[in-house]
């Protein structure tokens, strides 16, 4: 199978859609990969790549397109085409889309249960994702009774060219402690570059949550972003499987390809409750900071002068828990993430969390999930698919 895939290369979601591609490869038949920047696809124009496509021997066509491409092309030429979600959604051929409200939703969620109340949204203005984004992330926070503002000034097609005066201007009018979410992990590593530009600190004044889980993105952020990992990986398997079932039955009835959130990785961006309790936001931070550390209540006295007991106080006041429940659910979080985001053995994941004992760790994982960590992997694993 000859399969030419029209993308963004700069950003990891492609490679990682295209993981997910060669592992239904390896499982079924080759599959020789093209590759085409969305830049070129334009300077060709479809008709053009149609042309390629046929000289190349094509099969199947991945690809980002404009609204006015017509994508019917291809499939008068006997070439299988599925559209990555840009702009708009096509009707004629299948999408590779997503439960964008339901991510919204998550990241609303996340930010509440940390106790905000001021929210903003970053995105771009008539982008099918991310208004999709903006509007599960509204509906939270609404329903919750707080309003929402969004910034989608900047045009998709110009994402590296940002006005910077006119985002900060928003950033520092926006009430604080503020908890944004942004469409994408690079709309993400924006309001954090914007942050820095003005004078906000991340995240005690404004909190960002991103969206893919793109790691050179997130953690080339400073500070790092935290950000909603989807199945995109899921995605390209059954992208595959769908393609090839259109290739051998034209008649095929397809439906779209719909990723799904999978869990929040957090990170510094967001690693933080909304509390002006400087003694309390000191001692988040600290725990986030060392979460992969087997830190206990000590440590965290540490690095805040006031007793246990006031301490204490304080912490369960702003969070709702104690200090030894929170990192226990904390570090429980990320043994979950790091179960998802990994094929590691559960000893070893142990061993990178500085917790020799995989017995104890499994006993506290299990009180906190309800399952044990091989429970839960294989559990969370079928439902992707995997």
């Amino acid at each position: 199978m000859n399969l030419l895939f029209i993308t963004d290369f700069t950003e990891q979601f492609a490679y990682r859609l295209l993981r997910g591609i060669l592992q239904y490869a390896q499982e079924t038949e080759p599959w020789m990969v093209f590759r085409m920047s969305a830049e070129t696809k334009r300077q060709f124009g479809m008709e053009g790549v149609v042309e390629w496509a046929v000289e190349h021997y094509i099969d199947v066509v991945i690809g980002q397109f404009d609204p006015d491409d017509d994508v019917r092309l291809f499939g008068r030429r006997g070439i299988v085409a599925l559209a990555q979600d840009y702009i708009v959604k096509f009707k004629s051929i299948p999408n590779i889309t997503a439960d964008y409200d339901g991510t919204g939703a998550m990241a609303a969620k996340r930010f509440l249960s940390r106790g905000f109340q001021n929210f903003g949204f970053m995105g771009y203005g008539g982008v099918c994702w991310s208004d999709e984004r903006c509007d599960g992330f509204r509906k939270e926070v609404e329903k919750a009774g707080f309003q929402l503002s969004v910034y989608d000034r900047q045009q998709i097609s110009s994402i590296w060219d940002f006005d910077m005066p006119d985002l900060s201007e928003w950033l520092l009018a926006l009430p604080k402690p503020v908890a944004i979410m942004a469409c994408d992990d690079n709309q993400g590593n924006i309001v954090i570059q914007a942050c820095n530009a003005c004078g906000l600190k991340v995240p005690s004044e404004v909190a960002i949550l991103g969206v893919d889980n793109d790691e050179i993105l997130c953690n080339m952020s400073v500070p790092s972003l935290s950000s909603i990992n989807v199945d995109i990986e899921r995605g390209g398997y059954e992208a595959a499987r769908l393609a090839t079932m259109m290739t051998y039955n034209p008649t095929f009835k397809w439906s779209d390809i719909v990723l799904r959130p999978m869990n929040i990785v957090t990170r510094t961006s967001s690693n933080v409750f909304a509390t002006r309790d400087q003694a309390v936001l000191k001692a988040l931070q600290y725990i986030g900071e060392h979460i992969e550390r087997k830190i206990d209540v000590s440590d965290v006295l540490a690095q805040v002068p006031l007793s246990r007991r006031l301490l204490e106080q304080r912490f369960s006041k702003e969070t709702g828990t104690t200090i030894y429940q929170y990192i226990t659910a904390l570090r429980m979080d990320r043994f979950a993430q790091l179960l998802l985001s990994s094929n590691d053995s559960i000893a070893d994941i142990a061993a990178r969390m500085e917790e020799p004992d995989t017995k104890s760790i499994s006993r506290r994982f299990q009180a906190v999930k309800g399952c044990t960590p091989s429970e839960f992997r294989r559990r969370e694993l079928r439902k992707l698919g995997v």
